[in-house]
């Protein structure tokens, strides 16, 4: 049987003393909701913020507004102030953060965009992904593909 995403994340993270932070929009908790189906994650996972409003990203998670205004609410800027700022706001060693479209497009990406931030003591880094599954489908690829992205990154910085 193959190990799961958030399985993974929490062999590289327990008794590591490093801690884990999330913030979503688009994803709406799923993210939260993998993470604490670990047993033991309360060792490592300090929590999220679901900033599905802008003003919530804007007055919790501190996203400029002219960050938002120039680049639009699913960006690369975004997603990485996003997962920025809840890192600052717990305090956590690392942070994920997904922002973007699980059903309609916009005048810059179609639907089922979402772009990622994780960010730690190895600086900042987004991508953006695709899929056409349906709302539901497409929150879940997202968060599944957040995880990913973040366990990756949390490897390259551990084997430093």
């Amino acid at each position: 049987m193959s190990e799961t995403v958030q399985n993974r994340i929490a062999r590289l993270l327990s008794n590591s003393g490093h801690t884990l932070s999330a913030a979503e929009s688009c994803t709406g908790g799923q993210i939260s909701h993998l993470l604490t189906t670990v047993s033991g994650s309360s060792s490592w996972y300090l929590g999220s913020v679901t900033s599905y409003a802008t003003a919530i990203k804007e007055k919790v998670l501190g996203v400029p507004a002219e960050v938002i205004r120039r680049h639009g609410l699913t960006s690369g800027e975004v997603a990485a102030a996003m997962a920025e700022g809840v890192r600052a706001l717990t305090g956590s060693t690392y942070a994920v953060a997904t922002t973007g479209l699980t059903e309609g497009g916009d005048e810059h990406y179609p639907e089922g965009s979402v772009w990622i931030g994780v960010t730690g003591p190895a600086g900042t880094k987004t991508r953006l992904y695709q899929c056409d599954l349906g709302r539901k489908g497409n929150i879940r690829r997202f968060a599944n593909i957040a995880l990913q992205t973040l366990a990756s990154y949390i490897e390259s910085n551990l084997n430093k």
